[in-house]
């Protein structure tokens, strides 16, 4: 009995006594809390405390410098700036329309067009005309046939850009319904009678260009040919004349002949030595050491 009363009184003492624990617990608890916020705000007050001294500081720096800046752009020269002229339209890189002249030289004219206008899609499908075999070894440049004549292509140039009818039927109907060379085929034909004229005009002015391009050449070539010639009547008579010089004769028979001389052999000093040998004794002339050897072989005689 005692024994359960002391186990009654011991676990209502413990009992009690973890209670008081727990309260002292819960109570340091919550004063560590309390001290920890504290403790946050004095720190996130001072923090912030510290932020806007840097951030005044900083800014104080700021404009200090921005107006060290300031003075000393106010100090340097400012040059003038030269006003800024118009740029001009840059150029397109289309070709240039051709003048009034060059479509009137290659039969660009209202007769023309006003003929293109009345021809259509059927005109050129329906002309009685076969195709012939393509010739691939024909370039195509600039959209025209290079198997047509000069006059013929640069017409064929014009019209696609002047007329847009022609171009708008080419569109439409190479390669689809005929080849390009059957098109300017047909195009050429029913045109025959406005073009001729000018082509005709064309060519002839050719052949006169290229006639009087002829002539010019044979006129600066008959004076380069006379020059020539008298050249050469010149030197024939230098030569003519210096053989008539007794003088040159007489030094050529002493001298040589450089000329021969410098292309011929050595040996030919021999001769030269002959001549002075047959002047020195057919001239009749004595040296003033031979009279003086006569005159003491004389001398010794008489003795």
């Amino acid at each position: 009995m005692d024994l359960w009363e002391r186990a009654r009184a011991f676990a209502g003492e413990a009992a009690k006594r973890s209670q008081e624990l727990s309260a002292e617990a819960a109570k340091r608890s919550s004063a560590l809390v309390s001290e920890t916020a504290k403790k946050s705000k004095e720190i996130f007050s001072e923090t912030a405390s510290k932020s806007r001294e840097i951030a005044a500081e900083a800014t104080k720096q700021a404009d200090l410098l921005a107006g060290q800046i300031k003075h000393l752009a106010s100090d340097l020269p400012v040059p003038s700036i030269p006003p800024i002229t118009a740029i001009p339209p840059i150029p397109s890189a289309a070709a240039p329309e051709p003048d009034a002249a060059e479509l009137e030289r290659f039969a660009i004219t209202d007769d023309l067009r006003e003929f293109v206008k009345g021809m259509t899609l059927s005109t050129f499908r329906d002309f009685p005309l076969q195709d012939e075999p393509e010739m691939s070894d024909v370039p195509t440049v600039s959209n025209v046939r290079q198997d047509l004549n000069e006059w013929q292509a640069r017409h064929a140039t014009l019209v696609l850009s002047a007329v847009k009818e022609i171009s708008k039927f080419r569109y439409e109907l190479c390669p689809r319904y005929m080849k390009e060379r059957k098109f300017w085929r047909v195009y050429f034909l029913l045109v025959n009678n406005y073009i001729a004229p000018f082509e005709k005009k064309y060519f002839e002015e050719l052949k006169v260009k290229a006639e009087e391009k002829k002539e010019s050449q044979k006129e600066v070539s008959q004076p380069t040919q006379a020059i020539t010639a008298e050249q050469k009547d010149t030197k024939v008579a230098s030569k003519t004349s210096t053989s008539k010089n007794p003088e040159h004769d007489l030094d050529v028979f002493l001298l040589g002949d450089l000329g021969s001389d410098d292309e011929g052999p050595d040996g030919g000093d021999d001769g030269l030595d002959d001549d002075f040998d047959k002047i020195d004794g057919t001239s009749g002339l004595e040296s003033d050491d031979d009279d003086r050897n006569a005159s003491a072989v004389k001398a010794e005689n008489a003795k």
